[in-house]
């Protein structure tokens, strides 16, 4: 069994799509399939039910996804054992936004704990403004939020990865199975809009640039509202793709596609005051998610369903 095969075979049970997969892990969906063909053929049984919509996990593939996902986290934590710092002492004070602590942190305050056992990390989840406030009273050391948001000049930010955003369909919906929209056919549907982390604001300001306005019929701060409204075919939404799952919590599938006309991405990412000295615990906390994504072998994973 190649390692390989299981990382690209988690991608596509995460994502639900080839093509997503491909595009997390930055390869061809040709490599993805081949990878994924192989390793049924190793095991002898099918992972996939290979549908209109994407790729649905079997019941040997849903066996073999938790132990994909421990194998290649240990792999993860055994090619950093040498790095591991166990003398790395003291504290930072993170503050990071509603989307962020939700669908991107858990896995890497994981991963740092596993690394430097010693560091403590003390959370807040705050809106961006609030924390942009703390960090230049110096209340915080470090945030990690939507960095497209940032305009104060006074702080510094780094871009760690871009998520597309798509639109999110019913999975039986004709944008669906036409595999593509334009923002003319979308504004005329019912549009569930999700306001948390200035969504609407960031949203408003891509459909008024675009000339079209969307028929809202929802507005609400809970992303599994419009996972849920979405899935049952009570309108339609734009989001990215580091918020979707394919399932809403009434086992409902939810299908994604790219908007004819590219939208702008959400940007993840640090922010500390400008001029501020990113030495001691700051500095583990900085350059583990530097060698996590900006390095040239940066690891594909983005964070943990």
């Amino acid at each position: 069994m190649d390692l390989r095969e299981l990382k690209y075979f988690l991608a596509t049970a995460e994502t639900g799509q080839v093509s997503r997969a491909a595009n997390e892990l930055n390869i061809s969906q040709s490599s993805v399939t081949a990878a994924v063909k192989r390793l049924e053929a190793d095991l002898g049984a099918p992972l996939f039910q290979r549908t209109a919509s994407g790729m649905e996990l079997t019941d040997a593939g849903r066996e073999l996804l938790a132990s994909a996902r421990d194998i290649l986290d240990r792999l993860e934590a055994a090619r950093h054992i040498t790095h591991r710092q166990s003398a790395v002492t003291g504290t930072i004070s993170v503050a990071a936004t509603y989307t962020v602590m939700g669908y991107f942190l858990p896995y890497h305050l994981d991963r740092l704990h596993q690394l430097f056992p010693a560091l403590q990390i003390r959370l807040f989840e705050l809106p961006r403004e609030s924390i942009e406030e703390g960090l230049l009273a110096n209340r915080f050391d470090m945030g990690v939020l939507l960095t497209s948001n940032i305009t104060n000049t006074d702080l510094e930010s780094e871009t760690l990865f871009r998520s597309r955003r798509r639109l999110w369909v019913p999975n039986n919906h004709r944008f669906h199975q036409a595999g593509h929209a334009s923002f003319a056919e979308i504004a005329e549907e019912d549009y569930i809009m999700l306001t948390v982390d200035e969504a609407a604001h960031t949203a408003m300001k891509y459909w008024s640039a675009l000339g079209h306005t969307p028929k809202v019929k929802l507005r609400t701060s809970s992303t599994e509202a419009v996972r849920s409204m979405v899935a049952n075919g009570q309108g339609v939404t734009i989001l990215s793709d580091m918020v979707y799952r394919p399932w809403s919590l009434e086992g409902k599938r939810i299908g994604t596609m790219p908007t004819e006309t590219e939208v702008p991405t959400m940007n993840v990412g640090l922010a500390w005051r400008r001029g501020q000295d990113l030495s001691g615990p700051v500095a583990v906390f900085h350059d583990y998610f530097r060698r996590a994504f900006l390095s040239p072998q940066s690891p594909s994973v983005v964070g943990r369903p």
